[in-house]
């Protein structure tokens, strides 16, 4: 599991513009009916973040976290990934997510994520980026070839890794399918994700002329963007900010 039950998001790095928020069931265009967290921001002309979680699946960390990102000036919605095998529910800290993970495939979630960025367009979004951590960093990072996304930001997603039959962050980024900038964050603590990996992925989007910046915090581990773990408090704040820099810098 990528985090604790009690694991909440770090306070963002602007405050003061959360419009509202609530809980809701979006259709992707196969039919697929998924729950989402759609939160709204006060200021104008916003981007959109669309939000893929951990294996979880739609936590409450991720509602919190869609908040967060409207307070800090940026409409958000916040996907669950597994609707087409669970169900449009919005669910507790009990549910069972391996099987669901098991069956989730990347077209599945692209998607999820189009129908998740039609909804931020109608919120008048300007542009639209995924955000996704551990499993969906991987699923974001998948994002980075799909027309319609502008940018894609990715906490410990691993960049190597495939599905079945499928390709890999890495193989979309050295075929030259990877069309928009990449935001990589990265503990270089976390024994899940080799360093070789995130280097090689770093290596493969300057060899592609991809706009990219992949961060690599030395001391933190996996799942560290969470408010819990003070002694990472530093690196929570520069992700922010750097999560912040990067949506806006997209808008120029």
């Amino acid at each position: 599991m990528c985090f604790d039950r009690d694991a909440l998001p770090p306070d963002p790095a602007r405050t003061g513009m959360l419009a509202g928020s609530e809980a809701t069931v979006l259709v992707a265009e196969d039919g697929n009916r998924f729950a989402a967290k759609v939160a709204r921001t006060r200021e104008p002309a916003s981007a959109g973040v669309v939000i893929i979680p951990d294996v979880r699946g739609l936590h409450r960390y991720y509602e919190r976290l869609a908040e967060h990102v409207a307070d800090a000036g940026v409409h958000a919605v916040a996907l669950d990934p597994y609707g087409r095998t669970a169900g449009a529910e919005h669910r507790d800290d009990d549910f069972d997510y391996a099987p669901h993970r098991a069956a989730a495939r990347d077209e599945g979630i692209r998607a999820d994520v189009r129908a998740a960025g039609e909804w931020l367009r109608g919120a008048e979004a300007t542009h639209i980026v995924s955000m996704g951590f551990c499993f969906g960093g991987r699923a974001s990072l998948m994002q980075a070839s799909q027309q319609g996304i502008d940018g894609v930001i990715a906490f410990y997603g691993p960049p190597t890794q495939q599905q079945e039959g499928g390709l890999s962050p890495l193989d979309e980024a050295r075929s030259g399918l990877v069309r928009a900038p990449v935001l990589g964050l990265y503990g270089g603590a976390d024994r899940g994700i080799p360093a070789s990996d995130v280097e090689a992925y770093d290596r493969a989007l300057d060899e592609a002329g991809i706009e990219q910046r992949i961060v690599v915090y030395p001391d933190a581990p996996h799942s560290f963007f969470d408010r819990t773990m003070s002694e990472h408090a530093e690196a929570c704040r520069d992700a922010w900010a750097r999560v912040i820099g990067f949506v806006d810098s997209l808008a120029r």
